[in-house]
């Protein structure tokens, strides 16, 4: 070992001496030491020069009085050998290690001479690499089946749920990493070369399917992002896995961010649509809006359950003095609908504004959506169309005419407790859909005003965009 020290040697004795030196280590050696050992045969191997070893021969040839060796192919062809000596010689020292320590050695010695593998490594270290590829060829396709096993378990359970999923996930990550273990050697040295480790891609992209699987199928959010952080750190050698597992590690990121902010919105829309009101002089009874529905007088209306609303006021006076107004919120579901009748303003205001978050946003987007399907929908006396509207045409003497307009054809305004819709060019064209007593009037005013707010546009669908 005091040889490794030595400067000033001819590198071809040097390394015949550095050689035999391995026949010094046992199953006890230090595995940094030996990962150290063996990058400095494997460099001063690098440096070993046909041209220089038959110089030094010819040298020694001359003064013991033999004629020169002129064959340089000669001296090729016996380094060749010598380099196999050497590479075996490497192989028996550690051969008699323990497996893990052998695996250590290796990995240490392959990610050192590499940089991770960046950069070439000696040519000996590549032929090492490849023995050691052919000898744990059967290992690691044992542990391989395995985690096919698992992937196919884990793939049956999963209907049943994350809780049936997990302990398989679980195994799965353990035989990995033991796969990764064994292969690491063999990843890096590739990866040096430029090229991908097949059995490594192959396995990787099996755990990948089962990540996609996972989330794309059973919504298994936290799984699907373990087992694709586990083929990153594992596979991270394998370019052509890593830069596709990346990829997958940014969409769900992005769908965790989503869903963090999407749970933020719906904390943020529970806080702002959340009321309470008592109503009544003397006999109290309590409106309430919450995240869970709507109830007043014991019915109760689950937000997503409530397809029509309506509200509004009519003042009233005696002899042309205000004596005060009443309020009425409307609203239902397909069989049934409460209603509500108070005085106070504040509350009225309050409650219809909180109900338009929680219930008319839905509302709009959905008759949006129906009218993009080519249904045409039904408010009072105008039929809705998605590229327009029919109104009536009010006849002193005869039957009524109903009378087709496009959206540009038509101007809208807000008369008598009703919301107006007239055509341009005839002003006996037209209806009046009362906000209180017709359901959904305030939607459909939305949905129209919006549509003027954007020039030119021919359908009301195409504010969903």
């Amino acid at each position: 070992m005091a040889i490794r020290e030595e400067s000033g040697l001819p590198t071809l004795a040097h390394l015949n001496l550095l050689a035999a030196a391995f026949e010094s280590v046992d199953d006890g050696h230090d595995a940094d030491d030996l990962a150290e050992f063996i990058m400095e045969t494997a460099y001063l191997a690098e440096k070993l020069s046909p041209e220089d070893v038959l110089r030094d021969i010819n040298e020694d040839r001359a003064v013991s009085g033999f004629p020169e060796v002129r064959a340089l192919d000669q001296i090729e062809a016996e380094l060749t050998e010598r380099k196999r000596y050497y590479r075996g010689a490497i192989k028996d020292a550690l051969d008699r290690l323990p497996p893990m320590t052998l695996i250590q050695v290796m990995t240490e010695t392959v990610d050192g001479v590499t940089s991770g593998g960046e950069d070439h490594a000696p040519g000996l270290i590549d032929d090492l690499v490849d023995s050691y590829e052919v000898e744990t060829q059967g290992v690691l396709q044992i542990e391989a089946e395995n985690v096919h096993k698992l992937i196919k378990v884990a793939r049956e359970h999963a209907g049943s749920g994350e809780a049936a999923v997990k302990p398989y996930v679980d195994k799965l990550d353990a035989v990995a990493r033991n796969w990764d273990k064994i292969a690491q050697p063999i990843q890096l040295s590739l990866k040096a070369r430029g090229i991908d480790h097949e059995a490594s891609r192959d396995l990787a992209y099996e755990i990948r399917s089962l990540a996609i699987d996972l989330f794309n199928k059973h919504d298994m959010l936290a799984q699907s992002q373990r087992l694709t952080g586990l083929i990153q750190e594992l596979f991270s050698e394998v370019p052509e896995i890593s830069d596709r597992v990346e990829q997958d590690a940014d969409a769900l990121a992005n769908i965790v961010q989503q869903r963090k902010q999407a749970a933020a919105s719906q904390d943020e829309l529970a806080r702002e649509i959340t009321y309470r009101a008592e109503i009544g002089v003397m006999f109290k009874d309590t409106l309430s809006i919450l995240p869970q529905g709507i109830s007043w007088k014991g019915q109760n209306f689950p937000l997503d359950s409530i397809t029509r609303v309506r509200w509004g006021g009519v003042s009233h006076s005696v002899n042309g003095i205000p004596t005060g107004t009443t309020y009425t919120i409307a609203f239902g579901n397909r069989n049934s609908e409460a209603v509500v009748e108070l005085k106070k303003q504040d509350i009225y205001s309050t409650f219809t504004d909180k109900l338009w978050r929680a219930v008319c946003v839905r509302l709009l987007t959905e008759m949006l959506e129906a009218l993009k399907e080519g249904r045409d929908l039904h408010f009072g006396d105008a039929l809705l169309h998605n590229d327009g509207i029919t109104l009536v045409k009010r006849k002193f003497l005869g039957s009524n005419e109903r009378v087709r307009c496009s959206w540009s054809q038509v101007h809208v305004w807000s008369a008598d407790g009703s919301f107006c819709i007239g055509a341009k060019d005839d002003k006996k064209v037209n209806v009046g859909i009362s906000y209180i007593h017709s359901a959904n009037t305030h939607i459909l005013e939305q949905a129209i005003r919006m549509a003027f707010k954007k020039p030119g546009l021919r359908r009301l669908s195409d504010l969903l965009q």
